[in-house]
């Protein structure tokens, strides 16, 4: 029995390790499928990349927002066309996984469009709901 209980020991600590190696390759496609739809002017697919819901959080220069619908609409009229939104570019600093189910993530947004290079930062708590991990809740600056 001790055998047992001390291979546990040892084999545990290597499954989680292995989920969270699992979990932030998911993280990083969820993040890599919203640049590539946003980088094709697709603002709606970009959106996938959120939980439909109206507790959905965004906060950004004009403060707290709720809800997927007013996300998108937000973005649909700040980037009226495939020109105001350029080019998108991620630089991921820092995913941590909080519980099996929920994930903080730090990263670096820029902009190249024609006549400016905007930019900014983002802090992302993204949940994993039915198997598949989606942002509950975006500040980006």
């Amino acid at each position: 029995m001790k055998k047992i209980i001390l291979s546990l020991l040892f084999v545990f600590p290597t499954l989680c390790l292995v989920a969270q190696t699992t979990d932030k390759a998911l993280i990083l496609k969820l993040l890599e499928d919203q640049r590539l739809a946003w980088n094709q002017g697709d603002v709606e697919e970009y959106m996938q990349g959120y939980v439909k819901s109206d507790s959905l959080l965004y906060v950004g220069k004009a403060g707290p927002k709720y809800g997927w619908n007013n996300t998108l609409n937000n973005y649909k009229k700040s980037y009226p066309d495939k020109q105001a939104m350029g080019y998108l570019s991620f630089d991921i600093k820092d995913i941590k996984i909080l519980s099996p189910d929920h994930a903080f993530v730090l990263g670096a947004w820029k902009l190249k469009r024609e006549k400016d290079e905007p930019g900014g930062y983002f802090t992302l708590i993204v949940k994993k709901i039915n198997g598949e991990w989606k942002v509950i809740s975006d500040h980006s600056s």
